[in-house]
C-alpha cells in the first residue's frame, strides 16, 4: 500500500511509470493513448513499432521521453463484450501485468487511468471495482505508491444499487439536528456511571509478522493484569494511553498481525514505522478512521476510538455520515470507501500520517 484515487492528467503526473491503455498493435487511434504520445513525442511511437504487437492483457515497458514520468507502461485492455467472453480476467491481467512489470523495473510510484473505460465500453462500476481489486491484492506483498487517476466524474461510478443505498442513507441522517455522537457520548457516559466497564487484562502483542517492535513502544505497552477478563473493547480503547498503545492492543485483541493491519488501513510501511517509533504519536481523524476500518471495528468502537484522541464523526458532515453508512452496513475494505467519498466529491481517507 498505499493507493490514492485522484482527479488530474495523467500526462502530467511526476512518477517513475505512467500506464497507457492502448491497442494489441500499440499504435494509437484516439483517448488517452494518443493524449501520451502527443505528450511523450514521436520517439515512444519509434519505441512502440519496434516492439510491434502484444496480446490484450500483456503490457510492455517503455522510456517516457518527453513526459514527467521516467516510464510508460502499456497495456492492451479487452473491449467489452457483455461480459462472458473473458473480459474481467483480461481486464485483470492488464493490471496484474503493469504492476510486476514496474516492480521488475524498479518503480516506486505508479498511475494508472481506469482502463477499457472509455471507447472499449467497459461498464465503469465494473472497471473501478476490478481496478481497486487487482491493485490492492498486488500492494499487500508489495510496497509501492499506486494513484488511481480520473480525468473527470464521466470516468467513474459506483454500482447504481449502492449509490442509491447511500443516498438514502445521507438524505436521512445528514445534518440532522442530534449528532449520533452526542447520542453515543451520553449512552457509554450512563454505562460508565453504572460501573459497566470492568478493568482489563492484557496480554503482549504477537509479532504478527514484523520483526520487532521499537524500543519507544515497548516501554509504553505495559498495562496491570486484572483476574477478569475483558469484556468491552472500550477496555482497550477508553484508557489514559497514547494512540499507538490503543493500536498495538486493538491488533493484538482482532489477532492481526501489524502488517496486515496497516495494509488494510492503506498505510504504507515507511508510515507505520513513523508512527510505532513515536510513542506520543495522535493521529488525524482520516488516519485513526482508517485504522478503525482496518480493524473492522463497529460505528460505535469507531466512535470510541476517535473520542479518545479527540475526534467524532458528525451527522453535520458529509464525509462523516458516509462513514457511518459504511461502517453500519459492513463496508469494510478503505479502497473501496475512497472510491465512495471521490464520488461524493469528499476527501479520501489516504494520508501519509
Amino acid at each position: 500500500m498505499p493507493l490514492q484515487i485522484i482527479r488530474q492528467d495523467i500526462t502530467k503526473i511526476e512518477c517513475d511509470a505512467i500506464i497507457n491503455p492502448t491497442n494489441e498493435d500499440l499504435n494509437p487511434t484516439g483517448g488517452l493513448d494518443l493524449a501520451i504520445h502527443t505528450c511523450a513525442g514521436k520517439e515512444l511511437l519509434n519505441a512502440c513499432k519496434s516492439i510491434g504487437h502484444i496480446d490484450v492483457g500483456e503490457a510492455v515497458i517503455t522510456p517516457a521521453y518527453k513526459l514527467k514520468a521516467k516510464y510508460v507502461i502499456h497495456t492492451a485492455g479487452p473491449v467489452y463484450n457483455g461480459g462472458n467472453t473473458g473480459e474481467d480476467r483480461l481486464l485483470m491481467s492488464c493490471y496484474f501485468n503493469a504492476l510486476a512489470l514496474a516492480k521488475d523495473n524498479g518503480c516506486e510510484s505508479v498511475a494508472f487511468p481506469l482502463i477499457s473505460s472509455g471507447t472499449y465500453g467497459y461498464p465503469k462500476d465494473s472497471v473501478l471495482k476490478i481496478a481497486i481489486q487487482a491493485i490492492s491484492h498486488f500492494l499487500f506483498t508489495c510496497e509501492m505508491m499506486v494513484y488511481l487517476v480520473v480525468f473527470d466524474k464521466t470516468a467513474f461510478s459506483l454500482s447504481k444499487k449502492l449509490m442509491g443505498d447511500i443516498k438514502c442513507f445521507i438524505d436521512d441522517n445528514y445534518a440532522i439536528t442530534h449528532s449520533y455522537n452526542q447520542r453515543y457520548s451520553e449512552r457509554t457516559t450512563n454505562r460508565r456511571e453504572r460501573g459497566l466497564f470492568p478493568p482489563t487484562q492484557m496480554r503482549a502483542p504477537s509479532m504478527g509478522g514484523m520483526s520487532h517492535r521499537p524500543l519507544a513502544v515497548e516501554d509504553a505497552y505495559e498495562c496491570s493484569v486484572c483476574e477478569k477478563k475483558p469484556c468491552d473493547i472500550d477496555d482497550y480503547i477508553k484508557l489514559d494511553e497514547g494512540f499507538v498503545v490503543k493500536l498495538l492492543k486493538l491488533i493484538d485483541l482482532k489477532g492481526m498481525s501489524d502488517v496486515e493491519c496497516y495494509k488494510k488501513a492503506n498505510v504504507s510501511k515507511q508510515t507505520w514505522y513513523k508512527i510505532m517509533n513515536d510513542k506520543h504519536y495522535k493521529p488525524n481523524k482520516k488516519t485513526a478512521i482508517s485504522f478503525a476500518i482496518s480493524l473492522r471495528l463497529t460505528l460505535e468502537e469507531t466512535q470510541s476510538l476517535l473520542e479518545s484522541v479527540g475526534f467524532v464523526l458528525s451527522n453535520s458532515s458529509l464525509f462523516d455520515v458516509i462513514i457511518m453508512y459504511c461502517l453500519q452496513n459492513g463496508i469494510y475494505d478503505v479502497l473501496e470507501i475512497d472510491s465512495i467519498l471521490f464520488s461524493y466529491d469528499q476527501e479520501t481517507l489516504y494520508s501519509k500520517l
